[in-house]
């Protein structure tokens, strides 16, 4: 067991409590990135919570920060900016940042980092008065933590996005062949221990998969031996187990009770946290986060407008660090269309951004 941060309570940032810009009007969410505002606003220093101080800490006024998963690369993505007000959301988190060729960084391994829609829309949460997070990795594709060939290399892609837009956060998804490969977990951690020591102040999340009793131990473990402190660890608690093969598995995996399966997978990400850090209590919920997904998940798993509710008191009442979700692009009714539709809703009956209200607002009905 590491102990690391044990004479000091962790502050949790909130690079996304920045006052809001006034006068957002609700215009435009089908519509794509290229009509955004192209001018960023004079960003404001991230500021600071209250450090979480009790083993089971009271609710959080501030809460964790809310920023759900947007993908301009499929499924009719909405305007980021109009969108940010009227929901609540402190910002969004931008998918995903692939390798292109070698380890040089692309928006799903295509799309060049500026002069185009993406740069546009991540500019444009922050004039909205919100906060942009870049997201690396995946489930998809070509990832820069296999492609690039070491950690300084790596490092040196990660802080190329940085600079690209001024990020004071980042998040690394780490899954499927990335998360297997234990050249790339150990890749990944030495390249982020050299970000978080070159960028003074930058926020790292790192999100993986996980089964109902939580993570397993591996990256975790590994971070912790080498002295890397996320300020969030953030877990995917849907896809348990294999695919349904048959409408019998399929039913099953629909019936599943989501919500106490997330809070279920949680208190394990607490417990490996614990074990890893030598946290106590508060400190192991102040470094964690919950990447869910709403509606249908792949595996047939059903995440309701209310599981979301439930998951949003829980983050609250036990301090946790970071809410996100897959996705914005995906948070609308399908009304004709048929489940998938292109990721462009979320295959349950709901109003449009329910789910993104839920997370900032769970105490009452969107």
């Amino acid at each position: 067991m590491t102990v690391i941060g044990s004479s000091r309570r962790y502050a949790r940032r909130r690079v996304g409590r920045a006052v809001r810009a006034v006068g957002v009007p609700l215009l435009g969410l089908a519509a794509v990135g290229v009509t955004l505002p192209a001018q960023e606003a004079a960003p404001a220093p991230p500021g600071d919570a209250p450090a979480a101080g009790a083993p089971a800490p009271p609710a959080d006024a501030s809460g964790p920060e809310v920023a759900p998963y947007l993908s301009l690369g499929w499924g009719d993505p909405p305007a980021p900016g109009p969108l940010l007000r009227p929901t609540g959301v402190d910002g969004f988190t931008f998918a995903f940042v692939l390798s292109a060729s070698g380890c040089a960084p692309r928006w799903d391994g295509v799309r060049p980092l500026t002069g185009g829609a993406d740069e546009r829309a991540v500019r444009a949460v922050r004039a909205a008065g919100g906060e942009p997070i870049v997201s690396f990795g995946g489930g998809a594709g070509r990832t820069l933590e296999q492609d690039c060939p070491d950690a300084a290399a790596l490092a040196g892609a990660y802080r190329k996005v940085i600079r690209a837009y001024g990020l004071r956060a980042i998040d690394v998804d780490i899954e499927t062949r990335a998360y297997a490969s234990a050249a790339a977990r150990r890749k990944t951690v030495e390249a982020l221990k050299r970000v978080k020591a070159a960028v003074p102040g930058l926020s790292l999340y790192v999100t993986l998969p996980s089964a109902r009793t939580g993570p397993d131990a591996r990256l975790i473990d590994a971070a912790a031996r080498a002295g890397l402190e996320p300020d969030a660890w953030t877990i995917m608690p849907f896809a348990f187990g294999e695919p349904p093969r048959d409408e019998a598995a399929a039913q099953q995996a629909g019936r599943l009770d989501m919500a106490r399966a997330t809070v279920s997978a949680t208190e394990g990400l607490v417990a490996r946290l614990r074990s890893a850090y030598g946290y106590d209590a508060a400190d192991a919920y102040a470094h964690s986060g919950i990447s869910t997904m709403n509606g249908i998940t792949g595996h047939q798993e059903v995440v309701s407008v209310a599981d979301f509710r439930t998951i949003a008191r829980y983050a609250r009442r036990r301090g946790l660090a970071r809410l996100a979700f897959w996705s914005a692009n995906r948070d609308r009714p399908c009304g004709t269309l048929s489940y998938p539709a292109e990721d462009r809703c979320s295959g349950v009956p709901q109003r449009p951004w329910e789910f993104t209200r839920a997370l900032t607002s769970p105490g009452r009905r969107s």
